[in-house]
């Protein structure tokens, strides 16, 4: 249901979804730091099946139903009452095809999903086309992906991403937000309409793909989910928000003052920024909304790459006193860390990870300091090539880093001097929440201690970890080099 009375800016309690690709996360927020409500949030996982051809699907009306069984707790707790505005943090990338009836016609496409391939010739001019769009003719995005499908033989009456079918579903609105539709491809993000050359590329007519939200949409529940949840039948829902957009605004980056580094399951670097600049040529450009851009660099390590050294290092697995002990770079290893693959613009799965120069002296210390070292490196380059001139303070956020403070700690050093900690946890629910109510509270930071010994040791690491990176023929973030394949039409 549309409403057009808007979202209040007064605060007061929030609820806010965190639409996940493992999870959904949903909280009440209040009081003048817009934190969760005692006992946190509701967590309900996700069903999404993997297999080894590279799949990565889930089944929207499953995961329709987790949602609504995160907010049924919250209701059971009496969490919402005097809920007055609603907000959404969701994945991008997702892709769902529905029947005339808005029925989905098959399992959604998660951003994990590795079989799409570029096939038949790509865009004109593709730094005219990354100019406009933010994003590149890649298998991550619609065009690309949509023209994989049709010729698999996949057809739908309408694509839509999650937030699209989720709001759909329980508001009757079948629009995608500008922030949302951004992580297509398929949106001019400078004009915030949809690209005549990328639909064109993904074979559809623009009929085929959903309305754009107008500015200061907002929606009401539909009657079914009104009675399920009477607290927020009056309960004013503002338009999804790109989890990326969602989390940089958590941490209290709100603009290119400072620069929002996330090191969770996966990592990114990414800065808030008024209209839609130009985006370097490595670099993604989406929106927060028709006002903010955020420009990124994105990775598939992060995290994980510690899940992995644990259980690849047993027994001892990620020993952090022992991490402590050593000096950056001390290991004398060089660790390229695209285990977990890559993200656009580089090809998806890549060559896989690399350690150079193991020794028979070296230990499972040394081996686990490499890798996650060389994940700050490559962090640090992306730092450089979202903000060229190094003038955003970094603000450091995710459950990675929360969880060891050595790793924060090489980030620090790793990155521009200032560098700081967002304390608060949950930031894509907290900048949903902010997004949802124009209330922005201050984030509550912490200094990252690095000693001047420590930054020096970094750079000197880092510049063997770019002699490594461009010794393979592979141009690291923040440096030019040698166009990727999938700039390239096939």
């Amino acid at each position: 249901m549309v409403d057009s009375a808007g979202v209040s800016p007064t605060g007061g309690r929030v609820l806010a979804l965190d639409l996940g690709s493992s999870s959904v996360r949903a909280a009440v927020l209040a009081g003048p730091g817009l934190d969760p409500v005692p006992p946190g949030p509701a967590r309900r996982p996700v069903r999404l099946v993997q297999r080894a051809d590279g799949s990565a699907e889930f089944d929207p009306a499953g995961y329709l139903a987790v949602t609504a069984a995160a907010i049924d707790e919250l209701a059971g707790r009496g969490d919402l009452a005097g809920v007055t505005a609603a907000g959404m943090s969701t994945q991008w990338h997702s892709l769902i095809g529905v029947d005339r009836r808005g029925d989905p016609t098959g399992p959604g496409l998660s951003w994990l999903d590795t079989r799409p391939a570029l096939t038949g010739p790509g865009p004109a001019d593709p730094a005219a086309y990354h100019a406009r769009t933010g994003a590149w003719w890649h298998p991550l995005y619609w065009p690309a992906r949509l023209r994989w499908l049709a010729a698999a033989g996949a057809h739908a009456h309408r694509w839509q991403g999650l937030p699209e079918y989720l709001t759909e579903r329980l508001l009757g609105e079948a629009g995608a937000s500008v922030s949302a539709a951004s992580g297509t491809g398929a949106l001019d993000t400078v004009h915030c309409g949809w690209d005549a050359e990328a639909l064109a590329l993904a074979g559809v007519p623009e009929p085929a793909l959903p309305p754009l939200l107008p500015p200061g949409w907002t929606g009401r529940l539909l009657p079914a989910y009104a009675r399920r949840w009477p607290d927020l039948a009056a309960t004013a829902w503002a338009e999804p928000v790109g989890d990326g957009a969602a989390s940089a605004i958590g941490s209290g980056c709100l603009g290119p003052e400072r620069l929002s580094v996330t090191v969770g399951t996966s990592a990114a670097v990414r800065l808030v920024t008024p209209g839609a600049p130009d985006p370097g040529p490595r670099v993604w450009r989406y929106r927060v909304d028709r006002a903010r851009s955020v420009l990124g660099v994105a990775y598939s390590g992060g995290g994980n790459l510690h899940a992995w050294l644990a259980a690849l290092l047993v027994p001892q697995g990620v020993d952090e006193p022992a991490l402590a002990a050593l000096a950056p770079g001390e290991h004398g290893l060089v660790a390229l860390p695209d285990q977990a693959g890559h993200r656009p613009p580089h090809e998806p799965r890549g060559a896989g990870g690399a350690v150079l120069g193991l020794r028979l002296s070296t230990r499972a210390v040394d081996l686990a300091a490499a890798v996650l070292e060389g994940l700050c490196h490559e962090v640090a380059g992306g730092a450089r090539a979202v903000d060229p001139t190094g003038q955003g303070a970094p603000v450091l956020s995710g459950g990675a880093v929360r969880a060891s403070p050595w790793l924060a700690r090489r980030l620090g050093a790793a990155l521009p001097p200032g560098a700081v900690q967002a304390r608060a946890a949950e930031t894509a629910l907290r900048g949903a929440a902010m997004l949802a109510t124009g209330c922005y509270p201050p984030p509550r930071l912490e200094p990252v201690p690095v000693t001047a010994a420590e930054r020096a040791a970094m750079a000197a690491a880092g510049e063997r970890h770019r002699a490594a990176r461009e010794a393979l023929g592979q141009a690291p973030f923040g440096c030019a080099g040698r166009r990727m394949s999938c700039d390239r039409p096939t």
